[in-house]
């Protein structure tokens, strides 16, 4: 069981091709785990990835809701092995699922969703993905400022010191930031894909 990503850019007919950039964060991130193949341009807009683990993808869906920039698709099923070493020559249920998904990303109101074999285990992970999106969406430039030191394994204390802000102020930063529901919506997802979609 694997994780096909397929991702398109929104608005891409009135903004800057942004899939160079997106390449880069997506395949070079330090100590970025599970990426089975690369991401890779599918065509025009579009790239695809395949993943093997599933707190990394999870990892990648929330870097990719943060932009706002992508409509976003997730297939979770088979593929053909050997899986070539190009992402684009990839074949099997879950690159078909991925399609499907993002496909319906575009009419979707968070721009995520998930489609794999067993539909009621998609639509459960799609639900916290989406509650997901709706935090992230919500989230000012100071709440993220707050939640990346926190990711980074910051204390609040050090945290206060690096902003120039008291160690309440970080306090009240991270609550309105959503920071706890966001860390614990990661491992729900992650551990509804591992146990539950992927069983």
């Amino acid at each position: 069981m694997v994780f096909v990503l397929t991702v398109d850019q929104r608005g891409s007919r009135s903004t800057s091709d942004l899939v160079p950039e997106l390449l880069t964060a997506l395949n070079h991130r330090p100590r970025r785990t599970g990426l089975l193949r690369k991401f890779e341009r599918t065509a025009g807009d579009e790239v695809q990835g395949v993943l093997d683990e599933a707190r990394a993808t999870v990892d990648v869906i929330v870097e990719l809701l943060r932009s706002d920039s992508w409509y976003v698709g997730l297939g979770i099923g088979e593929v053909s092995e050997p899986l070539p070493r190009s992402t684009r020559a990839g074949s099997g249920d879950a690159f078909v699922f991925a399609r499907e998904a993002v496909t319906r990303a575009k009419s979707s109101p968070h721009h995520v969703n998930v489609v794999g074999a067993d539909p009621h285990g998609a639509e459960q992970v799609e639900t916290v993905l989406w509650l997901m999106a709706s935090v992230l969406r919500r989230r000012s430039e100071r709440g993220w400022a707050v939640a990346d030191l926190l990711a980074e394994g910051l204390t609040r204390r050090e945290i206060g010191v690096k902003l120039g802000i008291s160690q309440s102020a970080v306090t009240q930063r991270a609550q309105a930031a959503g920071y706890a529901e966001e860390q614990r919506g990661r491992v729900l997802a992650a551990d509804l894909l591992h146990h539950g979609v992927a069983a």
